[in-house]
């Protein structure tokens, strides 16, 4: 992130205070889950803002508890080791990232929930940022007017603040006020933030708990999401920049998608809208599987939604070491893949391990191989010889009592490469014909590792006055 040079800007502070609110409101998207469930957001979260026609990363972080008290290090402060049980695991995990956030912030933002009033723990964290060296804002949030002002405010000054800024992240009080002065003390570059144009978009989709997050930080060379034993620990979508080769990748860590019997929770509701909208927004989704429990019907209907939506895909065997040692394992693995799979199986197989590192040096190679089938064009020319040739071989049969005839073909689109072939009577054509053309298409044009489109249209018949 800091290869752009744009400056960050942390939010951190107690559970439910309303940074994701506030996030949401500044980023101008409904990104992070909002809920007033204490500890949604558990990874740290990033957004591109454009304000005033300044931009800078905005990381929203997970709530800090009081689970552990912060220690301070040289550069920052970090969190005890978490209790042994789940929750301590997940809650430390939390605190770990939101420090790191900390860490890497030019500015932290650090919210405080001015209905509540001040607490023992926002004691405690402003001491601990204090300490970091860092500059931060102590924002009062929940403050809707400034007739609430003088109520509201005056415990907070206890914090050491000379300067409190009320906000309301939900209605917008206070917020222009807030942005205006933080900008003129934050560096960073002007514009609007986008992505460079040869952004390839990777959403990693799964089942909880298959190590998605866990790949995604081997490939980071970094801690970045947290981490844990736990299943569904991953609730936002999360985003990070990624370059290597020259080539910029965006990797979208994604909530686990359990099966819709399953998703009783407003906030795994929520997830699976997570985790559908990365794969709105990919080139290429990377679906793994557990070595360990195999193909489930899950795994194929997840890989369904992303064949419904036209995404190029691969298939990764994660935690292949637990059965290195087992050649039957793994045969039947890779069988029963290929038998559950055989709807889309253009989509290349790799077994990795996110633990070990096994296998994952060929994912980026095969992504890029991937995407230049994804974005290949071709000429009406060489379609229409491959149409000639396959209606040759094949002859198509009767509809009505009409024989049906394939005028042309033309390609329309790109990502996934999309043809158009105009007939007298589409509704005619049986669906193992349609299946001959795609194959022969993607066979004569190389579509091995891609997603295509077949589109059949009805050509308009000339209309005699």
């Amino acid at each position: 992130m800091k290869s752009d040079q744009l400056s960050l800007v942390a939010l951190v502070g107690r559970p439910n205070v309303g940074k994701s609110s506030l996030f949401n409101r500044l980023a101008r998207k409904r990104d992070a889950i909002v809920d007033d469930t204490p500890g949604v957001t558990r990874d740290r979260h990033y957004a591109r803002v454009s304000w005033l026609e300044r931009s800078f990363i905005l990381i929203d972080t997970g709530g800090i508890e009081a689970l552990d008290s912060p220690e301070t290090g040289a550069k920052g402060a970090f969190p005890k080791e978490a209790n042994a049980d789940s929750r301590g695991e997940v809650i430390g995990g939390i605190q770990e990232q939101t420090w790191m956030a900390v860490d890497e912030a030019d500015i932290v933002l650090f919210m405080v929930d001015g209905r509540d009033g001040l607490s023992g723990e926002d004691i405690r964290v402003a001491q601990a940022l204090r300490r970091t060296g860092k500059s931060f804002y102590i924002v009062v949030n929940k403050v809707d007017g400034p007739e609430l002002e003088s109520r509201l405010l005056p415990p907070f000054y206890e914090l050491g603040a000379e300067k409190l800024w009320p906000i309301s992240s939900a209605h917008g009080y206070g917020i222009n006020t807030l942005m205006e002065d933080m900008l003129e003390h934050l560096g960073g570059a002007e514009g609007s933030g986008d992505l460079h144009e040869d952004t390839m978009a990777i959403a990693f989709i799964g089942r909880p708990n298959v190590g998605k997050s866990s790949l995604v930080n081997r490939l980071l060379g970094e801690k970045r999401m947290v981490v844990s034993t736990v299943p569904g620990t991953t609730r936002d979508t999360v985003d990070t920049l990624l370059e290597r080769d020259n080539q910029h990748y965006l990797l979208i860590d994604t909530a686990g998608i359990r099966r819709r019997g399953k998703v009783t929770e407003k906030l795994e509701k929520f997830s699976v809208i997570q985790a559908l909208s990365g794969l709105e927004r990919c080139d290429v989704a990377f679906f793994l599987v557990d070595a360990e429990e195999g193909v489930t019907e899950q795994d194929t209907k997840i890989i369904g939604y992303a064949m419904d939506r036209g995404r190029a895909c691969m298939v990764l065997i994660n935690k292949w070491d637990l059965v290195k040692d087992d050649k039957k394992r793994q045969k039947f693995i890779l069988e029963e893949l290929d038998r559950a799979t055989n709807f889309i199986g253009y989509a290349p197989v790799l077994s990795v391990s996110a633990l070990s590192g096994f296998g994952v040096n060929k994912l980026f190679p095969m992504v890029n191989g991937i995407m230049a089938q994804f974005g290949m064009k071709f000429t009406t020319n060489r379609l229409n010889r491959i149409l000639q040739k396959a209606v040759d071989g094949h002859t198509p049969g009767l509809y009505r009592g009409h024989r049906l005839k394939f005028y042309y073909a033309t390609q329309v689109s790109t990502h996934p490469p999309t043809l158009v072939i105009f007939v007298n009577y589409p509704k005619g054509v049986h669906f193992s014909y349609y299946r001959y053309l795609v194959n022969s298409f993607r066979n004569e044009l190389g579509l091995d590792k891609s997603p295509m489109k077949l589109i059949l249209k009805e050509r308009q018949r000339k209309k005699y006055g």
